[in-house]
C-alpha cells in the first residue's frame, strides 16, 4: 500500500496520543537538504536534525535556507529534545538560527557536539544551549522516547541511525548512511546490531533516499585514496583539491596523498580549519604532518604544494572561488596548475560549479572532476545497500525521506520489492500516523522555508526578498517631485534609473522618461493632487514609459517634496 499526501482543508492540530506514534517531516522530504523530522508520542515531540541548504541563483543575496519551525515552535512546551544524527550542515546547520525559538535540550555524539559548539560559540549561544554528549552505540531516554544509536558509515565521522522505541512501536531512523567496508576514518557500520533488529519487530524505517535511483553499491573511501594517489603523482605545478570540508576521511586521504607525493598541505578556507580542529579534538585525525600556512605558499616550489580548499560547490566567496577569480589575498594558481574536484555536484548547484570550473579552465588551469575520474564516492546508499538494509531490519512500513519526489518514488518501489508491506510517500508538512494502523497520511501542518538575510530570518517570499528579485530582473528607479502647495510641479522631476539604461544612451532616453512623468503629473486634476495620488501617478508613468521602450518595469520609489 502506498499513501500519498493529499490536500488538507484544515491544518492538523492535536497532541499525539498515548497509543499513537506520528512522524511529521518539516524539511528534507521532497527535497535534498535542510532536514527536520518530528516524532510525536504520548503528548510529546522529539526533533531529529535541524539543517540548512544553500541558496541558489534564484535567491539573490540569500546565503542560507532552512525549514520554518512554526508548527513545533507553537508547541515548544511539548518538545522534549533535539537529537542530531551527524554533523553535516543539512542536519545541524540551522541550530544556531532556530534553537533560540525552541530552547530544548540537544543530544549529539562527540564529533557532532564539537562541530556544533563552534557554531553556537560564533552565534553567542554556547552558554545558553544545553548539549548532552552521547557516546557511540549508547542508549538514552528523552521524554517518552527510548533512543539507541546504531553506528553506520557516511562521509563524516559518527553517522548514527536511531532506534526510537515507544509504547506504540519502534522506528528505525537511518539518518544519512551507506555501507562502506573500509571507511578509513571512524568505526565500521555495526552489521551485527543491524541484523539483530529483525527480531525486534521494527514498525517503520524512515530512510535516506538520495541514491535510490543508483544501481549497485556506492563504493568505499579506500578506493578513492588509491585513485587520488595515482592522479596527484602525475601532476606538475601546484595542485588544489576541493572537497566537502566535513568529509574527514577525504581530508585525511588528501593529506596522506600529498605526503606520499612529496607535497606539503595548506588548508585554505575557514571551514577546513574548523573541521580539522574538531576532528583532532575528538581523535579522528592523528599523526598529521605539519600544515603550511597559506601565507607561506608562495615561498615553496610549485610542485611541492597541495592546497586543500573549500568551494567544491562553486560557493561565491569560498576559498576556491576567490582563487579562481584572482581575489584571494594569499593563494594564486597559474597556467599549468591543476584543481581536483573530489566531490559530487549537489542538485541545484550546477550553474555555480560550472561557472567556477570554466573560470579556472579559461586561465589555463587543468580541472579534474569525477565525471571521468573515480575521485569521489557518495556518502549515501545505492540500491544494493538499501536492499541489504531492508533484508536485515525487516520493517513493516517504509517512509522514504531525504530526497526529491523521484528519489522517494524509486525508494518506495524498491521497498515494495523487498517485501516491506507498506510504503508511505509523503512531503514536508505531512502528518504520518505510523501507529496505530499500517502507516498513512492523516493530516497536514504548516510548513515552509526561512531565509537568512543580513543577520535576519524571513519567511521565503517575504517582501524584502520579492523586491530584491524584482530589482534583479527589472532594475530600480528613483523619482523626486518638487511641488508647491497646489500640487503643481516646480521644474522637471529628478529621475535616476539603474539596471535599465545603457550609460551611452542614458541622457536621450532619460529625457523621454522625465517628459512622460511630467506630462502625467500635469494632467492630474487639481482636486486629486494629494501626495499619494501624485506619487502613484509618477510611479505608473515611469514604469509605462520604460516598459514601452525597454520591456522593463523597474521597482520605483517616489520622493515628494512640498514647499
Amino acid at each position: 500500500m502506498t499513501s500519498r499526501q493529499g490536500d488538507a482543508a484544515d491544518y492538523w492540530d492535536a497532541s499525539p496520543g498515548q497509543d499513537e506514534l506520528l512522524l511529521v517531516p518539516l524539511g528534507g522530504t521532497g527535497e535534498i537538504g535542510m532536514n527536520l523530522n518530528l516524532y510525536g508520542h504520548d503528548g510529546a515531540w522529539l526533533m531529529v536534525d535541524l539543517g540548512v541548504t544553500f541558496a541558489g541563483l534564484e535567491l539573490p543575496g540569500i546565503d542560507l535556507v532552512m525549514p520554518d519551525p512554526a508548527f513545533i515552535e507553537a508547541r515548544r512546551n511539548e518538545l522534549v529534545g533535539l537529537v542530531l544524527t551527524h554533523a553535516h550542515e543539512d542536519h545541524i546547520g540551522a541550530v544556531p538560527y532556530i534553537w533560540p525559538r525552541l530552547e530544548c535540550p540537544i543530544y549529539a555524539t562527540p564529533f557532532t557536539a564539537a562541530m556544533l559548539r563552534g557554531k553556537l560559540a560564533e552565534a553567542g549561544l554556547l552558554d545558553r544551549a544545553e548539549i548532552t554528549e552521547i557516546p557511540l552505540s549508547a542508549q538514552f531516554r528523552v521524554g517518552p522516547f527510548d533512543i539507541e544509536l546504531v553506528t553506520l558509515t557516511h562521509s563524516i565521522p559518527e553517522p548514527n541511525a536511531l532506534v526510537i522505541r515507544t509504547k506504540a512501536g519502534k522506528v528505525f531512523h537511518t539518518g544519512d548512511w551507506k555501507l562502506d567496508p573500509d571507511p578509513l576514518i571512524g568505526d565500521d557500520f555495526d552489521q551485527a546490531r543491524l541484523q539483530a533488529l529483525a527480531d525486534e519487530d521494527i514498525l517503520a524505517a524512515v530512510c535516506d533516499s538520495t541514491n535510490a535511483m543508483v544501481e549497485g553499491a556506492t563504493g568505499s573511501e579506500a578506493e578513492v585514496r588509491a585513485i587520488l594517489m595515482e592522479r596527484v603523482r602525475g601532476l606538475e605545478g601546484r595542485v588544489a583539491v576541493a572537497c566537502f570540508a566535513s568529509n574527514v576521511a577525504r581530508l585525511d586521504t588528501v593529506i596522506r596523498v600529498a605526503e606520499d607525493c612529496g607535497r606539503r598541505v595548506a588548508l585554505v578556507g575557514r571551514s577546513m580549519h574548523r573541521v580539522v580542529e574538531a576532528a583532532r579534538e575528538t581523535g579522528y585525525l592523528r599523526d598529521l604532518p605539519p600544515f603550511v600556512d597559506e601565507q607561506e605558499v608562495d615561498f615553496l616550489p610549485r610542485d611541492e604544494v597541495l592546497i586543500l580548499a573549500t568551494g567544491s560547490q562553486g560557493e561565491k566567496r569560498s576559498a576556491l572561488w576567490r582563487i579562481a577569480n584572482e581575489q584571494h589575498p594569499n593563494v594564486a594558481l597559474d597556467p599549468g596548475d591543476s584543481v581536483i574536484f573530489s566531490s559530487r555536484t549537489i542538485p541545484g548547484n550546477e550553474l555555480e560549479i560550472f561557472a567556477l570550473q570554466n573560470a579556472l579552465v579559461e586561465r589555463g588551469i587543468t580541472v579534474i572532476t569525477d565525471k571521468n575520474n573515480d575521485i569521489h564516492v557518495s556518502g549515501h546508499p545505492a540500491r544494493e545497500e538499501l536492499q541489504q538494509l531492508y533484508q536485515w531490519v525487516r520493517p513493516k512500513i517504509s517512509v522514504p525521506v531525504h530526497g526529491e519526489a523521484r528519489h522517494l518514488a524509486a525508494h518506495a518501489e524498491l521497498a515494495a520489492a523487498c517485501q516491506v508491506p507498506h510504503q508511505v510517500v509523503c512531503r514536508n508538512g505531512a502528518v504520518v500516523r505510523l501507529a496505530p494502523g499500517g502507516g498513512e497520511v492523516v493530516g497536514q501542518v504548516p510548513h515552509g522555508r526561512l531565509v537568512y538575510d543580513g543577520g535576519r530570518l524571513f519567511a521565503q517570499g517575504h517582501e524584502v526578498q520579492r523586491v530584491r528579485q524584482r530589482m534583479a530582473y527589472n532594475g530600480a528607479a528613483q523619482i523626486t517631485l518638487l511641488v508647491d502647495e497646489r500640487g503643481q510641479l516646480d521644474g522637471d522631476p529628478l529621475i535616476s534609473i539603474d539596471g535599465v539604461l545603457d550609460p551611452d544612451e542614458e541622457e536621450d532616453y532619460l529625457d523621454l522618461v522625465v517628459e512622460a512623468v511630467a506630462d502625467a503629473v500635469a494632467r492630474l486634476p487639481r482636486k486629486r493632487r494629494s501626495d499619494d495620488a501624485l506619487e502613484e501617478t509618477a510611479r505608473v508613468a515611469l514604469r509605462r514609459a520604460t516598459n514601452k521602450m525597454f520591456g522593463r518595469k523597474p521597482v520605483t520609489r517616489v520622493h515628494l517634496v512640498r514647499f
